[in-house]
C-alpha cells in the first residue's frame, strides 16, 4: 500500500527531473553552433589513445614491429632467435646489464656457402622495406678484420645479405654482401676506410633498406652520413640478424621499423650446418 507521503512526494520528484532537462535541453540548444561543431570534434579526441612519435630519421608511414631490450631471463630472450651455434649466444643474468652476447669458438658449425659463420636470426618477423637499429659492442681483440655483422633480406641459409663491419676495409671486409647460393659477393659501391671498435663501448648503428629502389645505407654513430651505401634489388622479403664472421660481441636496444611486416613460416635454417 502506498502512504500519503509518497503519493506526493513522487510526483513532485518527477516534476523536478523534467524541469531539469528541460533547461539542459535549453542551455544546448541556446549555444554556439561554431562552439558545438568544435566539442564534436575535441571529445572524440580526449579519449583517443596518444601514439609515441618515431625517432628522428624514420619515414612517415613506418611503424615499430619489433624491439627487445633482453631484459627477461636467458631462455625466453634467446627463444625468439635462431642460432647457428646456439650454445654460444648467452643472456647474462646480472641486474643492469641488458644485452645478448656471442663468442665464434668453440663451433662445430659449417656450411657449404662460405659467409659468416655466427649468426643468430630473430624468428618470427620478416620486413621488406624497413630502418633496424641496434647498439652494438665489439668484444674481440683489434685486428685488421675485427667485425660485427648485420643480417637482413635472409631468405634461407644460401640467399641473404649482410654488412660487415670492421676495423679495415678491402673486398670481404667492411662492406655490404649478398650471398646468392654461392661465396658472398661485395654490392657496396661506397664504404669508408673501416670503423675504429675500440673508440667507444657502444655503438649505435642504423641500416636502411628500400627494396623498390635497391637502396641500402648503414649509419654508425654518426646519423646524418652512412659509412656504406649499396644498390641491389635481389632479395625483397626476409628476416634480420646479427653475428660475426670470426669474433665476439654484444647486441642491445634492437629496434626494427617498417611501413609493413609479416610473421615467418621458415623456421630455423641452421639445422644442416649443425650435423
Amino acid at each position: 500500500m502506498v502512504s500519503e507521503d509518497e503519493t506526493v512526494w513522487v510526483p513532485f520528484v518527477q516534476l523536478q527531473i523534467r524541469l531539469f532537462l528541460f533547461n539542459v535541453e535549453d542551455i544546448v540548444t541556446a549555444m554556439n553552433p561554431t562552439l558545438m561543431a568544435l566539442l564534436a570534434l575535441c571529445l572524440p579526441l580526449a579519449g583517443a589513445e596518444k601514439k609515441a612519435p618515431l625517432p628522428k630519421g624514420i619515414p612517415a608511414g613506418y611503424k615499430l614491429v619489433y624491439s627487445q631490450d633482453f631484459e627477461g631471463n636467458e631462455a625466453k630472450e634467446k627463444s625468439r632467435f635462431w642460432f647457428t651455434t646456439p650454445g654460444n649466444w648467452k643472456v647474462p643474468a646480472v641486474r643492469g646489464k641488458s644485452f645478448i652476447e656471442f663468442k665464434t669458438k668453440p663451433s662445430k658449425y659449417k656450411y657449404k656457402v662460405r659467409s659468416p659463420l655466427t649468426i643468430g636470426l630473430i624468428r618470427d618477423v620478416e620486413v621488406k622495406d624497413f630502418v633496424l637499429e641496434a647498439e652494438l659492442q665489439q668484444t674481440g681483440k683489434e685486428y685488421g678484420h675485427r667485425d660485427m655483422c648485420v643480417f637482413y633480406g635472409f631468405k634461407d641459409r644460401s640467399h641473404f645479405y649482410y654488412t660487415h663491419i670492421a676495423s679495415v676495409t678491402d673486398p670481404h671486409a667492411h662492406n655490404c654482401f649478398i650471398v646468392n647460393d654461392k661465396p658472398r659477393i661485395k654490392i657496396s659501391h661506397e664504404t669508408t676506410k673501416g670503423h675504429k671498435w675500440s673508440a667507444k663501448d657502444w655503438h649505435r648503428v642504423r641500416l636502411v633498406r628500400e627494396h623498390a629502389s635497391g637502396k641500402i645505407e648503414v649509419y654508425v654513430n654518426d646519423m646524418k652520413k652512412p659509412i656504406m651505401r649499396a644498390t641491389d634489388k635481389t632479395f625483397d622479403w626476409g628476416r634480420i640478424g646479427f653475428g660475426s664472421f670470426d669474433d665476439a660481441g654484444r647486441v642491445r636496444n634492437v629496434r626494427l621499423y617498417a611501413p609493413e611486416s609479416r610473421k615467418s613460416k621458415a623456421g630455423d635454417p641452421f639445422v644442416e650446418g649443425r650435423k
